[in-house]
């Protein structure tokens, strides 16, 4: 459309590859201009001081910039009932900049789906924060997801990004039709590779989210089949890739609710050595 300004690249439907890391990039700048501006806690950090030291909430108190990797990780590890239930999302809030940058390429690389989860309605309630703020927060939200497509790491560790985002967001469906939609032949062979791992758990009814005990898998199993028609079309392409036609065999069995082809995995080796 003439005349429209796209500020999100996320927004624009394009075939063209995107650059993750230079969107990543993007998205914690505007993180950071739209957090410049702290709220105010009002009072000294009130914590659990069994778990938490004096010092730590002092430095929790303070600049945010000026806080340790590892007071910052604590807190973002700690449930929301070891510190003052209004301050909670004030203290998240302050130190969301950071926090994103943990979770980034360049962060810690623990699991993510316990912190993020921590944004959740029973925490610091993400989705009612200010609305530049919680725009802010899914935009860096979207980027880490294209980063975590495209950079060849386990399925398993995209599960957690994808199940902590939707923790905190409070849904599932709209980070997997992004997922879907990230454009180019390295989110090609993500997507493979995700729906290869998700469809044949699924199948092996092995599949369950970690800490999102809400979280219901069966939106995987409806999603699924929407991606056929893109992991064929890779199929052809690359005619030798045998993930890519395990996963067409495996949309397709749960897609009709039949029963793995395959023999589950875990245990197997035990049983043959036993055989």
């Amino acid at each position: 459309m003439a005349g429209r300004t796209v500020s999100d690249p996320f927004d624009a439907v394009s075939p063209v590859p995107v650059d993750p890391y230079a969107l990543w990039r993007d998205a914690l700048a505007e993180a950071d201009r739209v957090f410049a501006s702290s709220p105010a806690l009002g009072r000294p950090v009130g914590g659990c001081t069994h778990c938490t030291p004096e010092s730590d909430l002092l430095l929790l108190g303070g600049d945010p910039a000026a806080v340790p990797d590892d007071v910052l990780g604590y807190f973002t590890r700690e449930t929301a009932n070891h510190w003052d239930e209004d301050q909670y999302p004030v203290l998240w809030r302050r130190l969301m900049p950071r926090a994103l940058r943990s979770w980034g390429p360049d962060g810690h690389g623990t699991e993510p789906s316990l912190e993020l989860g921590h944004l959740g309605a029973h925490g610091a309630g993400l989705t009612g924060w200010p609305a530049p703020e919680r725009a802010a927060v899914e935009r860096a939200f979207r980027a880490l997801l294209a980063v975590a497509l495209v950079d060849g790491r386990p399925a398993g560790d995209v599960t957690d990004l994808v199940e902590g985002i939707a923790h905190a967001t409070g849904g599932l469906r709209p980070w997997l039709d992004h997922l879907a939609a990230l454009p180019g032949p390295a989110a090609d062979a993500g997507l493979v590779r995700l729906a290869f791992s998700w469809a044949t758990d699924l199948l092996w009814e092995d599949f369950r989210f970690s800490w999102w005990y809400d979280g219901d898998p069966r939106v995987l199993a409806a999603w699924l089949p929407a991606l056929r028609p893109r992991v064929a079309g890779f199929a052809a392409r690359h005619p030798r890739c045998k993930t890519a036609s395990d996963t067409l065999i495996a949309i397709d069995r749960l897609d009709a609710g039949d029963h793995s082809p395959w023999t589950y995995p875990y245990g197997l080796q035990e049983y043959l050595r036993l055989a």
